[in-house]
């Protein structure tokens, strides 16, 4: 209990102090998983509307590798990533390997399935009149799946909160392909294991505290609007 009280005062500290390494390692947990949920949002959306509307032979294997995809293990995501951009890798000369451009890749593979799943499930939910109604009022197919997905913007959203969640916590992948080095590729997660690997669990649970309010603040603000566009 004590080391779990030393750990809050710790975290306290740490926020009112602006601790610069602190500081600078929650930043770069913010901006490579703030860069790679958006990333997968752009695919995911996409590739999850698509596949909702449109039948194609396979389908239903596609839809299967899609959910199982979403239980993708961040450390077999590591594994391959690292594979593929190590120095004789297939894509080894582009020399991002233990890089915050690695563990942006790495966390966008984990979150696209996610946000892949998510709409996909949300645009079939959509009830198939609204899709024929749509395209009787001249839209093109496009536009019609424009519209559809701001029908379904609340769940978008939380596919928004559930591909956030996924890679900020996430510390396998991380590790693997970013290599946790200090003032570089340090993020709050890899730092905690660090930390706690070292002994120093006052650190940790500091380092845990803060981790855990920033991804409390994030999703805070994504359920506000999602509330709020829910009482409209």
């Amino acid at each position: 209990m004590d080391l779990i009280l030393e750990g809050i005062k710790k975290a306290f500290w740490l926020l009112v102090s602006f601790d610069p390494e602190v500081l600078g390692i929650t930043f770069l947990s913010l901006k490579v998983s703030g860069t790679a949920t958006l990333i997968s949002l752009f695919i995911g959306i996409s590739v999850g509307a698509t596949v909702a509307l449109t039948r194609f032979p396979g389908r239903r294997i596609a839809v299967s590798l899609i959910n199982t995809g979403m239980a993708l293990p961040p450390v077999v995501v590591g594994l391959f990533v690292t594979i593929f951009l190590w120095r004789n890798g297939p894509l080894g000369v582009l020399g991002i390997l233990f890089t915050p451009l690695a563990m942006i890749i790495a966390q966008a593979v984990i979150a696209t399935p996610i946000v892949t799943g998510i709409t996909l499930a949300a645009v079939q939910q959509l009830p198939a009149k609204l899709r024929l109604q749509i395209l009787a009022l001249g839209a093109t197919r496009l536009q019609m799946l424009w519209i559809l997905i701001k029908e379904a913007k609340l769940s978008l959203l939380a596919a928004v909160m559930a591909g956030f969640g996924g890679v900020i916590s996430e510390v396998g992948a991380s590790i693997m392909v970013g290599g946790n080095i200090k003032g570089y590729s340090r993020v709050l997660t890899t730092a905690t294991v660090m930390e706690t690997g070292r002994g120093n669990f006052d650190v940790a649970i500091a380092l845990s505290i803060i981790l855990l309010l920033l991804a409390y603040l994030i999703n805070l603000v994504l359920t506000q609007i999602q509330q709020r566009e829910r009482r409209r």
